[in-house]
């Protein structure tokens, strides 16, 4: 074969390890969007929020999805997502389990590892308490928890400093008084963002997820988290396939929720990354994706191993 010949098919072979596939599957009067990448065995990746779409969890995605098939979608109210209404009874955690099943049924996959980052973690543990035996493996990476323990213990700007505060203040203040432009909620996301990150060269990427943020929705999440006492613990005691718990030592999300999701779990493990906050990914990306590409071949050896009994 000719060398040009060889760096196309090797140029073929990269593309194809992470190929991009948009889709839109109508449900009911609504769209569901999602993004698939690679090939081989399934993992969905639930971003955090609640209230922002799939966009930032592109990398994320492409980077697993070099190995496996990754999924990232938009939740209901956001991204290309379409909805007929946005209120309390369309807002809830069960739908928002109801459009993963139907994502999970349109792909055709009889079984998933489930991959919930922040709030992503708690709607990942709320649809493993609901489908027990279509997780294979679960990740809960920097996860808000599995109760609503997080809610009564979390305060993110207290890692600001003064400045940072009195300017995340300032831009808050802007946009309440009806300035929505893009500049307005960078402003605001440039100031927040130092507390999701160890490492400050990456708060320009976490301020424009920022800026993703739709604020009714993610209002009406917590509102009906409250409404049915969000607490998995019950539903995850008999959970026996293997769980990743991975999140940054300088969290905003504290150590002791990682730890009241390790006592519940009969198979689980808890990874803390040094230097490394909220994004695993990006403080650490290392460490990180060597943590969950460890995970995802134990999983699929464990599956192999069911499958052969």
């Amino acid at each position: 074969m000719k060398p040009f010949s060889i760096i196309l098919v090797l140029i073929i072979i990269q593309c194809s390890l992470w190929a991009q596939n948009d889709h839109f599957i109508k449900h009911g009067k609504d769209i569901i969007h999602l993004t698939t990448y690679g090939q081989g065995e399934p993992v969905l990746i639930i971003n955090g929020g609640p209230g922002m779409h799939s966009e930032g969890f592109k990398p994320l995605a492409k980077i697993i999805g070099q190995s496996n098939m990754a999924i990232i979608y938009d939740q209901r109210g956001t991204g290309k997502s379409k909805m007929n209404k946005v209120d309390s009874n369309t807002i809830t955690m069960d739908s928002m389990i109801a459009d993963i099943e139907v994502i999970r049924n349109y792909l055709g996959i009889e079984n998933w590892t489930i991959l919930g980052h922040s709030f992503g973690g708690m709607l990942a543990s709320y649809y493993t308490t609901k489908h027990p035996n279509k997780v294979t493996g679960l990740v809960l990476s920097s996860s808000g928890g599995i109760n609503m323990k997080l809610f009564s213990i979390v305060n993110i700007t207290a890692r600001l400093s003064a400045l940072q505060l009195d300017s995340l203040n300032y831009w808050r203040t802007k946009i309440s008084e009806g300035d929505s432009s893009y500049h307005a909620k960078f402003q605001k996301g440039k100031y927040l963002a130092p507390a999701y990150v160890y490492d400050q060269s990456n708060v320009p990427t976490v301020a424009h997820r920022l800026t993703q943020a739709n604020w009714s929705v993610n209002q009406l999440v917590f509102k009906d988290m409250r409404k049915i006492n969000f607490d998995c613990t019950q539903g995850l005691e008999k959970f026996e396939s293997p769980v990743l718990i991975i999140q940054g030592k300088q969290d905003i999300v504290d150590y002791s929720i990682a730890e009241i999701a390790h006592k519940v779990f009969q198979n689980s493990k808890i990874v803390l990354l040094d230097q490394c906050a909220h994004y695993g990914w990006l403080d650490q990306p290392e460490q990180y994706f060597q943590e969950i590409n460890d995970f995802l071949k134990k999983v699929q050896e464990e599956g192999s191993v069911v499958k052969s009994k």
